[in-house]
């Protein structure tokens, strides 16, 4: 793990906003009470402002904020590459926090279509969209010569609790991870959405240049048809849901050549589409 995967709790302190708080509660466990302090994860209003008109306002964990709005903006097809975001500035307000955005103004005039002022709840996942047309974008096909083992999947399953820094605090957020064959788990993100988390990973990967074919993505969460879309909207191979997947998820994944697998648990999985990229060894996976 990366010290900025490492930084991701104190960067929210740093932004004025905490990720989580401490609050007393009481615990009745086997008959027996107690009066101790609990880790609570936060949720923080956070407006995402193009060119000075507002957008759209998430419900997220207030961390790697930048990060989030680069992965928000790719994936809704706001704007087309990392650079068409000219800057992206965060501010801190007494109810929640401003993002603003500077993109092309051809884009801009584009985002006019899709409406503004729009609320995302944390679960939210067609935010920003407000016909069907938008809801239900169609990737490009993806293409890569991705080989994962079912050992090497199994193995970053295993690890991805250790990397949870929050949600081993808290207990309540969702994780996105990024691992490569052979090297495991190289990053990942939280939130309490979980597609702010898949965002904010995407971000990362798309700001620091990641070959986005090399790899494949672990959510912590269902594959909803949000989630396949963001991840084969950028490249992306394989995406793993610790969860089951959707039937929508499950046709738009055939269709990108993307391959979907669910219920990966420890030592269990189901591939749902385009199995070719996973390869399978008994004597390892038993």
């Amino acid at each position: 793990m990366t010290n900025d995967t490492a930084s991701a709790v104190s960067l929210s302190l740093e932004l004025g906003w905490p990720s989580y708080q401490q609050i007393a509660v009481d615990r009745w466990r086997g008959g027996q009470h107690d009066r101790l302090q609990d880790t609570i994860a936060e949720e923080v209003p956070i407006s995402l402002i193009y060119n000075g008109v507002p957008h759209v306002v998430m419900l997220a964990t207030p961390t790697n904020l930048e990060e989030f709005a680069l992965g928000f903006s790719i994936t809704e097809g706001i704007i087309k590459n990392p650079q068409e975001l000219l800057s992206a500035r965060v501010y801190n307000r007494s109810n929640g926090i401003e993002v603003q955005l500077k993109i092309p103004d051809q884009r801009f005039q584009g985002l006019a279509d899709k409406g503004r002022n729009l609320t995302g709840r944390t679960g939210c996942g067609l935010c920003g969209a407000s016909t069907l047309k938008q809801a239900i974008r169609q990737p490009c096909p993806v293409n890569g010569d991705l080989t994962l083992s079912a050992a090497e999947l199994r193995s970053a399953l295993l690890g991805i609790k250790q990397h949870q820094k929050l949600n081993q605090l808290t207990g309540a957020v969702h994780a996105a991870a990024w691992a490569v064959p052979g090297q495991g788990i190289l990053d990942i993100r939280e939130d309490v959405g979980r597609h702010n988390a898949l965002d904010k990973l995407i971000g990362f990967l798309l700001r620091t240049g990641k070959d986005l074919s090399a790899g494949f993505v672990i959510v912590t969460s269902r594959a909803s048809y949000e989630m396949v879309q963001k991840t084969a909207w950028v490249g992306i191979t394989l995406l793993a849901a610790i969860s089951a997947p959707t039937g929508l998820a499950i046709r738009l994944a055939d269709e990108a050549g993307l391959t979907l697998i669910g219920f990966a648990r420890d030592d269990q999985h189901v591939v749902y589409t385009h199995p070719q990229r996973l390869t399978h060894n008994n004597s390892l996976c038993d």
